[in-house]
């Protein structure tokens, strides 16, 4: 439990509290082999899934994409992170259902953070769905802080949609603890 504390307080991977080994994950910019496996997490998580396009023109626009494999090499997530101008916005940041709840999207978000630091980028963005208590949960524990609201941004279905919350978190000038051992650059 300490251990876990201090992963949230600094920021460090998360695979340190579930005592997985540092080689057991592997952290890598997609191949286009990787795309059925992201696409069937995608249709798994949400109900307007990204399609294949979305993710072709994000990597097309320079947007950086991260996979997090198991030590098998299978997918259980992945992440696509907007560069700006002196910030970021975090677009994508999904896990397996079935990997859920292991710590493996604070692994993505702690990777995402780290890169956005060593760019340069001041503040790292996100839109989140008001009723996502998981990701809001995540979120706040790690510091972002609410700074807006998109009444309607999230469609439920052909006639709700869900507000988005605006979240950012802050990214000061100071080296960042999270580990970045055996990371594979991508689209940098």
């Amino acid at each position: 439990m300490i251990v876990r504390a201090l992963t949230r307080r600094h920021g460090r991977a998360a695979d340190r509290h579930r005592g997985d080994g540092a080689g057991r994950w592997q952290h890598r910019a997609p191949l286009a082999a990787d795309f059925d496996a992201v696409l069937a997490i995608e249709v798994q998580s949400y109900s307007h899934p990204w399609t294949l396009g979305h993710f072709k023109d994000s990597l097309g626009a320079g947007y950086r994409m991260e996979l997090r494999l198991n030590g098998d090499g299978e997918l259980v997530g992945y992440s696509v992170v907007m560069p700006g101008v002196k910030e970021a916005h975090l677009l994508n940041l999904t896990v397996a259902p079935s990997a859920r709840r292991q710590g493996h999207a604070r692994a993505l978000l702690d990777r995402a953070v780290h890169r956005a630091r060593a760019h340069g980028e001041r503040t790292l963005w996100l839109e989140v769905r008001s009723g996502n208590q998981e990701a809001r949960a995540l979120y706040h524990a790690y510091g972002f802080t609410q700074r807006g609201l998109r009444p309607g941004y999230y469609p439920i279905d052909h006639q709700q949609r869900e507000d988005a919350l605006v979240l950012a978190l802050d990214l000061p000038d100071v080296g960042h603890p999270a580990s970045t051992a055996g990371f594979v650059h991508g689209v940098d």
